[in-house]
């Protein structure tokens, strides 16, 4: 049994195709997320069908897989259980991946005030929450206000906040800029706030120096060694007592480990994760494997990062590994090989660090463009992908500017409706 259909999820399951094992594959969502794109939703470059797929029809050609809809509540590991909210599923090998959610460290009054961007829900959240904000602005005649409400505090200077900062500056530079010409566009903010001494700590310096510049050209406030401390309505305190307007909060500052890491009574590494062995078993529990942003898995004295290419490949061992021991072999340590990293800033304009290759600007730019689009799980998404992607190019315009709030029945309205006509 794999839980979660993420990247670690989807992989695992996908080696195990064919092979003579029985599979089930449950999630909470019926869709697979393409994360890394989560940001261009949020900037209104992509529809989320474009980054979203569902997961049945992703898997429809595994012939030795069930998928079921559930969200995992626990694990019982005495009785080989998975616990749901619908009902519990005995196991044989279990795989969890269940990922990671947004880490608000305890920071008094953030989670209740800041957007975080880990879900697609997320994503479509916080663009409707830009585009509201200009439509309020367009009524504001109080100058003051009008620049709280325009003004846009991303905390967390990693891939995603340099990512988002970038994106969110051309779309509203770009196009909110023709779509609200009775707002003045020097009363927008956007601010990245950073609590170590440069942006993108994982990369060499060149490259942080070259996507603080880049994005300082491009209009965002870049403030580094400024640490939240609380957060409330429309500001932020940070340490030291600073206290800054914004009328918009984007944390991209930290992951944890999803709720069920606590069902497992494991020791925990970063962020709650999961220790694991180095065979990615749970300790005591050789049929319970542990991988991706769930995992603490530890090479040469540090943890593996919660990002995507450790989960896949941790993915691809594990699904070796139940192999060998329904074969009668033992399992094999992990190792993993790290691909490099890259970053986009936005147009032209991109990093990345591939074993003792540096690239930065246009073809860091190019680089970033090729390997994501790549990885986008259909061809019919890549395809849409790469026209909103050259539409953005040719003619600045981002076509996915929509202010839409789903909303199911009301059974109050319809009684009241009822009554109305009776």
């Amino acid at each position: 049994m794999v839980v979660g259909a993420g990247f670690a999820g989807l992989t695992t399951v996908r080696a195990l195709s064919g092979k003579p094992v029985e599979v089930v594959l449950v999630d909470r969502h019926n869709f697979h997320t393409f994360t890394p794109l989560l940001y261009q939703v949020a900037s209104a470059l992509l529809d989320p069908a474009e980054v979203a797929h569902p997961i049945r029809g992703l898997v429809r050609p595994l012939h030795n897989l069930e998928v079921r809809l559930a969200t995992a509540t626990g694990v019982d590991l005495a009785r080989r259980r998975l616990e749901t909210d619908v009902r519990p599923i005995s196991y044989d090998f279990l795989v969890l991946a269940t990922g990671s959610a947004t880490n608000f460290f305890g920071i008094e009054g953030l989670a209740g005030r800041a957007f975080g961007l880990k879900e697609l829900e997320d994503a479509l959240a916080l663009r409707n929450q830009v585009l509201r904000q200009f439509e309020r602005a367009a009524w504001t005649e109080d100058q003051g206000r009008r620049r709280r409400l325009l003004t846009f505090a991303i905390v967390g200077g990693g891939p995603t906040g340099v990512e988002l900062a970038g994106a969110l500056s051309e779309l509203i530079r770009n196009v909110l800029r023709k779509d609200f010409p009775s707002v003045y566009i020097r009363d927008t903010r956007i601010l990245l706030l950073e609590a170590g001494p440069s942006l993108l700590p994982a990369f060499v310096p060149g490259l942080r120096e070259s996507a603080r510049r880049t994005l300082a050209g491009r209009g965002v406030e870049v403030l580094l060694e400024r640490k939240v401390v609380a957060a409330g309505d429309e500001h932020l305190e940070l340490e030291g007592g600073e206290r800054l307007e914004a009328g918009t909060v984007i944390w991209t500052a930290g992951v944890r480990a999803s709720d069920l890491a606590a069902s497992l009574g494991a020791e925990r590494g970063r962020g709650g994760t999961v220790k694991v062995g180095p065979t990615l078993q749970l300790p005591g529990h050789p049929e319970v494997f542990v991988v991706g942003d769930l995992a603490a898995v530890t090479q040469q004295g540090l943890q593996l990062p919660q990002l995507i290419p450790p989960a896949m490949q941790e993915a691809r061992h594990v699904a070796g590994s139940i192999l060998r021991l329904l074969a009668g072999e033992p399992a094999q340590p992990f190792r993993y090989a790290d691909p490099g990293m890259m970053a986009t800033i936005g147009r032209n304009a991109g990093v990345a660090e591939i074993g003792p290759i540096r690239m930065s600007g246009f073809p860091g730019w190019v680089l970033w463009l090729g390997f994501h689009l790549l990885q986008i799980v259909t061809f019919r998404s890549k395809l849409i992908v790469l026209l909103n992607w050259a539409w953005n190019y040719l003619f600045y315009d981002r076509p996915v500017r929509l202010l839409v709030r789903a909303a199911g029945p009301d059974p109050e309205a319809a009684r009241k409706r009822g009554r109305k006509l009776n």
